[in-house]
């Protein structure tokens, strides 16, 4: 076990015991109690010591037996209508894996921009990003390194060998892909799980709902705009690629889609549920509008699509059907247990007391508005370089609703951006696992990853100041 992993499995209890036997009261009691817990998970998800997904259960254990929570409120949170949200969402993710309609989706995007140089650069991070709007930003890298490293072998194998505008090739695909990875998922409720805790936390503590289509409406803009920016910035200014020729990429993207052969029925019939659903979630409000009383929600739509997979009979004959549960064993279940950890401890955080002290003490400072969401734009951002988004997003969360409420700001108008923020990490192989897969491929260097992550960070910061500042007050 890593050094860093031995001192937090100690560090995380005993920070916990240190703020538990505290002579005297922080704020009181009960929030006395949340802090210690929270800097336990906070310690053990910053270590990874033991799974992020087991730290998420401690809320479980600790917080009824320190008459925070009863037991039954603090269980309610991990079956949270987020919850099941996401879990459709990944029921439909891992269908459209099942069948490889994913593979087809990216490759036929590949095909349609073209195969020169900066193309292939450009089809590869519109894949990648149009698929982490619906399937997990590590499927997509995965799916799409394969077929990078095939087209970056035909350089390598050319007559004038790897030369160095081919290693720049190599450098703005892979990190493209990584990239557009992270940033795709912005772009829907489903798309990254830092969106969905953020929509439970605005459902469970202060009754907002965020729709499907309005989240949309604001990430879809907000996700092609920096997939752009980090386009341009790769390939124009970073690793220009001025002077590559080659036409056989374009066979490689036609050998890949030859190797999946015609479009098979069982995609079809996933193509199907999949467009429903999506159709569903656009139109949820108009729907109830024109059916009264019928309360579709975005979570129902979500497992009416996952229960459809299990349940329509793609062959009454052979007893055959799209999905069977022994499939969800590829389902990341650890996930949804880390939803519910974060919404517990964000309830704990709010019935303790300490958001309204946050609230209080922002109230009472004399800082500007702007100044206070940049700064706290900036500490998500850099932070989650370090640590996984989701639980810095379940900590952080709720203390930025009190500050906003200090601030005497909608919560909508901070808690977007600083979220969103998490999903904007491009310095370092360890901040994402699309990051960690293109750095394990070989091809790219830490100091190269790093030299154009910090630059796009400091662009996505200056893009978040902006979604405050001009466009969330307009949409929320």
């Amino acid at each position: 076990m890593p050094i860093s992993k031995r001192i937090g499995l100690i560090l995380g209890p005993l920070a916990f015991l240190v703020v538990f036997l505290l002579p005297s009261e922080i704020i009181s009691e009960k929030a006395d109690h949340v802090i210690a817990v929270a800097l336990w998970m906070v310690i053990w998800w910053i270590t990874e010591t033991v799974s992020i997904s087991v730290t998420a259960l401690l809320p479980l254990v600790l917080f009824p037996l320190l008459k925070i929570l009863p037991i039954a409120d603090v269980g309610a949170n991990y079956g949270s209508p987020i919850v099941f949200l996401f879990f459709g969402g990944f029921v439909l993710a891992l269908a459209l894996e099942k069948v490889n309609l994913h593979k087809r989706i990216a490759l036929s995007i590949i095909k349609v921009t073209g195969t020169t140089p900066n193309k292939v650069v450009l089809g590869f991070m519109i894949a990648t990003a149009a698929l982490s709007m619906w399937i997990s930003n590590t499927a997509s890298t995965v799916v799409m390194l394969p077929i990078a490293m095939s087209v970056i072998n035909l350089l390598i194998d050319d007559a004038d060998g790897f030369t160095k505008q081919d290693k720049n090739f190599a450098l703005s695909v892979m990190l493209g892909i990584a990239f557009s990875a992270n940033a795709g998922g912005i772009a829907t409720v489903i798309g990254t799980p830092p969106n969905s805790v953020l929509i439970g936390l605005l459902e469970n503590e202060y009754q907002i709902e965020v729709s499907f289509l309005k989240w949309m409406v604001l990430g879809l803009p907000f996700s092609a705009i920096l997939v752009s920016i980090i386009y341009l910035a790769l390939v124009k200014w970073f690793f220009p690629t001025k002077g590559i020729l080659f036409g056989t990429s374009a066979e490689v993207i036609h050998d890949e889609l030859a190797k999946l052969g015609p479009t098979s029925p069982k995609e079809k019939r996933v193509l199907l549920v999949f467009a429903i659903a999506i159709s569903l979630w656009v139109f949820r409000t108009l729907i109830n509008k024109l059916i009264p009383g019928l309360a579709l929600s975005d979570t129902i739509i979500s497992m009416i699509a996952a229960i459809s997979l299990f349940a329509l009979p793609f062959s009454i004959r052979r007893n055959e059907y799209i999905l069977t549960w022994p499939d969800t064993r590829n389902l990341p279940w650890g996930i949804l247990l880390l939803f519910g950890g974060g919404l517990a401890l964000a309830k704990a955080m709010s019935v303790s007391g300490i958001v309204d002290v946050v609230a209080t003490a922002i109230a009472s400072s004399q800082i500007g508005i702007l100044f206070t969401v940049g700064l706290l734009i900036v500490l998500m951002l850099f932070m989650t370089e370090l640590m996984s988004n989701v639980a810095l997003v379940a900590v952080l969360a709720p203390v930025v609703a009190g500050i906003a409420i200090g601030l005497d700001v909608p919560i909508l108008h901070v808690l977007i951006p600083v979220t969103i923020a998490s999903s904007c990490a491009f310095m370092l192989p360890m901040a994402t696992p699309p990051n960690a897969i293109v750095f394990a491929s070989g091809y790219v260097k830490v100091h190269q990853m790093a030299r154009v992550g910090v630059v796009l960070n400091v662009i996505a910061v200056l893009l978040l100041i902006a979604l405050f500042r001009f466009v969330v007050p307009v949409l929320f």
